[in-house]
């Protein structure tokens, strides 16, 4: 009995304590809303010393406050409101009273303006990659911060940060535009105020950008959140969309709701921490183990990324709030969706959903780095009788990747070589539309691809033909154009090299065609003629592809609509090839001449098309 007594005194007392320090508010996320969103619902997070300890009340005509919820940090509180067609925009006010204290904070509603937001990225595009401080440094007086957890920036050190920005890459709109670049996606731009971390020995920075600390703030390195929006105002003002790199699964161990936060189930916690096993094939095994499955998408992806509990309502909400906020609030036009696989996959669909209510046209590729179609199916809309069914519209053309290098590096065989190609596209059937995927070479987690064929300027034009005019959304990884070349061993760091050029006291200036060499123009060439008709042509956009068998190392594909076709023809061998196209007679009956796209030239006798080692041809066909 008195051991109880003074339990019930120890806790008074703390209850006491708590309840004597003054309540205030130091963050409200959103930072703002606006009215006319089509879904009239948003969810507050309130945040700063007890907060949750409030009973809040707000006055303002058309939003009404439908609920309050607390949860174990008594630092928060969580504010269900309801925003009515009729409200105008204004500042609303929020009023927190616990006995004789009151306190109130300002939440903007915003007008919507009818600034271009939400348009997607389609076949018709060519995305560029680009890691943004490794590509262009336009102010050199946001290159570090001493106030910082990672106050570094040394251009001399791979693993540090290296000064690029959000100002320089505005810089380099008219090189991509020249290119024939339609969109551009940067690695994250959000606050990355992460400290140091020893991986293999060296310590590193987050300049990748994929720990957020503030998902609400765009890293001051970057430039902060109006660089951010006048990059995107004037990518739009030359026709160019923005893709946002989004991440759900994690977040930097820096966040600043880690360090207070809300409630155990805010992350998956485990007796001693778990790593992600990166296996994939448990979540889709219909004989696999529920351990399997759980420490592959549960499991943190690596110790200084802790891995959010999506099936925690308000980590959802705050998630999916946050993506249709950037929309909103920047203006971007698609997402790509890291880490896609160790998502809560119901999750997903219900983030991919509610962007794609409010913004029709948006367009969502995850990244879930498989190497079979089938798995790779599952994380997009397909035709497979798979117990979960996704409602991402595209993903990354992981498989199409693997096997478009494979066809470069691999000698000709019943499988190998160009069948790899061929075979990948063969299984399209089971998505519901392949063209929505995006397709690579090569990407930031990668090998670069100049160095994975050798290097051979041959192999390369063939590559980036085949990206150019197969099906689906092309994109290039930043510097592909001019041949960067390197292997991640041994680090990542080595395919992530700083663009020559984009940097203050850079010796070689490679955006202009001066400080390039006749290698490196000619493959910048080879890339600008492509991507140009490319864009020009929709015929590779929304045409349809007719692929026919490999056969002594050549590969034939057709892209045809009601219009026009185009005959891609590739010879994958070491010594030239005279190509009998009585084969092809199903996509070239009644054609009697062709333009190449590639030098403009005229053939007028296509009986046997001469195909010189290691070429790929662009036809035009006519009657």
């Amino acid at each position: 009995m008195k051991q109880f007594t003074i339990g019930c005194f120890l806790l008074f007392l703390s209850l006491q304590l708590l309840f004597a320090q003054q309540a205030t508010i130091q963050r409200v996320n959103p930072t703002n809303w606006w009215v006319g969103m089509k879904n009239p619902n948003v969810q507050l997070l309130v945040y700063g010393p007890n907060a949750g300890t409030l009973a809040y009340t707000l006055n303002y005509p058309g939003v009404k406050l439908v609920k309050t919820h607390t949860v174990e940090n008594p630092n928060y509180t969580f504010l269900d409101l309801t925003i009515a067609s009729t409200a105008k925009p204004g500042t609303l006010k929020i009023t927190g009273k616990r006995g004789g204290h009151t306190l109130t904070q300002s939440f903007e509603l915003k007008a919507r303006d009818k600034s271009p937001k939400g348009q997607g990225v389609t076949s018709a595009d060519f995305i560029y990659l680009a890691m943004p401080d490794r590509f262009a440094n336009g102010d050199e007086s946001n290159d570090k911060f001493a106030d910082m957890a990672d106050p570094n920036a040394d251009r001399a050190n791979p693993f540090y940060r290296h000064g690029g920005d959000l100002a320089g890459a505005s810089q380099r709109l008219d090189y991509l535009k020249d290119l024939g670049v339609t969109a551009i996606w940067f690695t994250p731009v959000l606050e990355n105020n992460q400290p140091l971390t020893n991986e293999g020995g060296a310590m590193r920075s987050a300049y990748h950008g994929y720990g957020f600390t503030d998902h609400y703030a765009v890293d001051r390195r970057m430039g902060g959140n109006e660089a951010y929006k006048a990059f995107v105002k004037k990518a739009h003002g030359m026709g160019m969309k923005v893709v946002q790199d989004a991440v759900y699964n994690h977040c930097g161990i820096n966040h600043w709701f880690i360090k207070d936060i809300p409630s155990k189930d805010w992350l998956h916690q485990w007796p001693t921490y778990t790593n992600t096993s990166y296996k994939y094939q448990p979540i889709t095994d219909p004989h696999g183990a529920t351990l399997d499955r759980r420490v592959t998408l549960d499991g943190w992806f690596v110790p200084f990324l802790p891995d959010l509990n999506q099936s925690n309502p308000y980590v959802a909400n705050f998630l999916i709030q946050h993506a249709i906020w950037t929309v909103e609030n920047f203006g971007v036009d698609a997402w790509r969706v890291d880490t896609y696989m160790y998502n809560d996959q119901p999750f997903m669909n219900r983030c991919n959903q509610a962007l794609m209510d409010e913004y029709p046209k948006i367009h969502i590729f995850g990244e879930s780095w498989v190497n079979n179609v089938v798995d790779q199916a599952y994380y997009t809309r397909n035709k497979i009788n798979f117990p979960f069914k996704s409602n991402q519209p595209g993903g990354l053309d992981f498989v199409l990747y693997a096997s478009m290098n494979d066809a470069l590096k691999q000698k000709f065989s019943w499988d190998d070589g160009v069948n790899r190609f061929y075979q990948a596209l063969a299984q399209d059937a089971v998505y519901v539309d392949p063209n929505k995927l995006v397709t690579f070479l090569d990407n930031h987690d990668t090998d670069r691809y100049l160095s994975v064929i050798g290097e051979d300027l041959d192999k390369y034009k063939i590559g980036l033909t085949w990206l150019l005019t197969t099906r689906g959304i092309p994109s290039m990884y930043y510097g592909t154009e001019i041949l960067m070349k390197n292997f991640k061993d041994p680090s990542d760091a080595e395919v992530r090299r700083d663009f020559p050029g984009g940097f203050p006291g850079d010796k070689e200036n490679k955006f202009e065609t001066a400080g390039r060499n006749d290698r490196e123009n000619e493959a910048f060439q080879y890339v600008r003629k492509l991507a140009t008709y490319r864009r020009g042509n929709p015929v590779l956009h929304t045409g349809k592809l007719m692929q026919f068998l490999p056969q002594d190392g050549t590969y034939v594909y057709f892209r045809y609509d009601a219009n026009k076709t185009v005959m891609v023809a590739t010879n994958t061998n070491d010594k030239e090839i005279s190509l009998d196209t009585s084969r092809f007679a199903e996509r070239m009956n009644g054609v009697t001449s062709a333009r190449n796209v590639l030098t403009d030239a005229t053939i007028s006798d296509l009986k046997l098309l001469k195909l010189p080692a290691k070429t790929a041809l662009v036809l035009e066909l006519g009657k």
